[in-house]
């Protein structure tokens, strides 16, 4: 099988990061793109990069992620996760270039009582849930090849997310109010990119176009999220307590239950996906081991 060139943007995010890992070795080019190398709001920027390389892939891990601050700056969120994926989805078609670009479980409203599939109607409570499914529109109608993996509740040992912010606050001894009334499914960014890996390695995105649900097995609340955290880290779960959603006044509304079914990616691509506690097990771990 002949190397490609892949581009990743969002190299400095959690995906982007773990990507990085699980890509080593390839016999592949990964060109790794953060915001001082491509600006993914301009479509100049995205072409001279494009050119400059010949890629075949386009991976789209870049994003607007701060689901309160997008209700603040609409238009900036706009931009990164509605406009620019259908920049780079016209650079893709334009050059004959696959895009797998990442989603999410906010573009639904919570209403559901089962899993969500990919043909449910997208129906975001949020800016950023509808910024998103705005991006999707776009990569969809653009005409290039693509696959849209979306996916939940993401977190690693990178950057700023809710495992993190538990583990920070239970080794200071704080108090903790953790939803219990919000259900979804936890995914480890290193399984996420595994996933993604193993998509391009194989070239899976050959006849497979569309949209896919992946997150980690299993089912949980928030709630259920930081006392697990708290417990596999040896920290005391006495000072996380449950609440209701209506206890905070946050500006953006989350979904009540965002599970995504996984049958259609699991069927079409084989790959096997971890329990949701296990993969939290290995985050806590290589964490404790960074912090050694």
């Amino acid at each position: 099988m002949s190397g490609k060139t892949i581009i990743a943007t969002g190299a400095d995010g959690q995906l982007g990061r773990h990507l990085r890992l699980s890509c080593a070795g390839s016999s592949d080019r990964w060109i790794f793109a953060g915001r001082g190398d491509l600006d993914i709001t301009d479509p100049r920027s995205i072409a001279r990069l494009m050119e400059g390389t010949g890629a075949s892939v386009v991976v789209n891990c870049a994003a607007y992620t701060d689901v309160e601050g997008a209700e603040s700056h609409r238009d900036e969120a706009m931009l990164v996760n509605a406009t620019a994926p259908g920049y780079l989805a016209e650079a893709c078609r334009e050059r004959g270039a696959t895009l797998i670009h990442i989603s999410t479980d906010y573009v639904f409203d919570g209403a559901s009582s089962l899993p969500y599939s990919e043909e449910h109607p997208a129906s975001p409570l949020n800016v950023y849930g509808a910024s998103k499914a705005a991006g999707e529109r776009a990569v969809a109608e653009s005409g290039c090849r693509h696959i849209i993996l979306r996916t939940s509740w993401l977190y690693s040992r990178f950057g700023r997310n809710f495992v993190k912010t538990v583990l920070d606050r239970t080794a200071r001894g704080d108090r903790m109010e953790v939803v219990f009334d919000q259900t979804g499914s936890p995914t480890y960014a290193g399984d996420l990119a595994d996933a993604v890996f193993d998509i391009t390695e194989r070239r899976l995105y050959e006849g497979n176009e569309g949209i896919y649900h992946y997150s980690d097995e299993g089912v949980c609340s928030w709630f259920d999220l930081a006392r697990q955290t708290a417990e596999l880290a040896g920290r005391s779960v006495r000072t996380i307590e449950a609440c209701r959603s209506d206890r905070f006044q946050c500006k953006a509304r989350r979904p009540a239950f965002s599970v995504l079914d996984k049958s259609k990616f699991k069927e079409r691509f084989k790959i096997e996906i971890p329990y949701w506690r296990d993969s939290l097990k290995r985050c806590i771990e290589e964490i404790k081991e960074e912090t050694r």
